[in-house]
């Protein structure tokens, strides 16, 4: 299973949903930063003897209980665990989930991971196919592993079609389906390695093949060629 996410240049990024070894790998290291936290604070509560139950409640109970809802809010989507096993959580449309998202499934965390000591969450994550606990599948996320794009499974530049979209260079019925494959390799290892020399180099050669000329960035100029040609092509 796996999540497609659209970038603002329309490329789709391919991301695995986290296998279950990996969540619960991060909510034990999220566990662990707990403990420590509680441990430093009953340490300086003796220390200092303080005893005041609603100073213990405000800085002890409500940082535990809002932990993973307030580090998704600002972490957008990770908690230090998540972080440190390179998870995060997203809707299932790929798009980033809300504070609403968040919220649901820190409420239902209480069913599926407290209630049961986490039973619950474990059976509906390993029977469904989606990476989904209970808090998930009602607020329509999953957790995504986030690799490497270069490792990243069918990661090659794909271009989206829009209903009504009118070609900007017409000449590109010139070019073959290679010279497509050579320009969305050329955006492939300029978005995977940050080297534009590729891009750089096939932008002449198509423009010099196509005999225009125009201000567009590589970058755009690129996906504006793969466009045109889908377009044009599937007719």
């Amino acid at each position: 299973m796996q999540v497609h996410v659209r970038t603002t240049q329309n490329v789709f990024i391919h991301y695995p949903v986290a296998s279950l070894g990996d969540r619960i790998l991060a909510y034990l290291l999220d566990q662990l930063i707990l403990i420590v936290f509680v441990v430093i604070m009953v340490t300086l509560y003796v220390q200092i003897k303080m005893i005041v139950i609603w100073a213990w409640l405000l800085s002890v109970a409500a940082p535990y209980l809002l932990y993973h809802l307030l580090f998704e809010i600002f972490m957008n989507g990770q908690s230090p665990g998540k972080r440190a096993m390179n998870l995060k959580v997203l809707r299932m449309n790929g798009t980033p989930a809300s504070v609403g998202d968040y919220l649901l499934r820190w409420m239902f965390a209480f069913v599926d991971i407290h209630l049961m000591s986490g039973v619950i969450a474990v059976l509906t994550i390993a029977v469904g196919q989606k990476g989904q606990r209970l808090g998930d599948l009602v607020a329509g996320t999953t957790v995504v592993k986030l690799v490497q794009e270069s490792e990243v499974t069918a990661s090659e530049v794909f271009v989206q079609q829009e209903s009504g979209y009118v070609p900007t260079f017409t000449q590109v019925v010139q070019l073959t389906e290679q010279d497509i494959e050579l320009v969305r390799r050329a955006l492939e290892v300029n978005r995977d390695t940050a080297n534009p020399a590729p891009m750089m180099a096939v932008t002449e050669k198509i423009k010099s093949l196509l005999g225009v000329q125009t201000d567009m960035t590589p970058v755009r100029f690129l996906y504006t060629v793969i466009k045109d040609f889908q377009h044009l092509t599937a007719r």
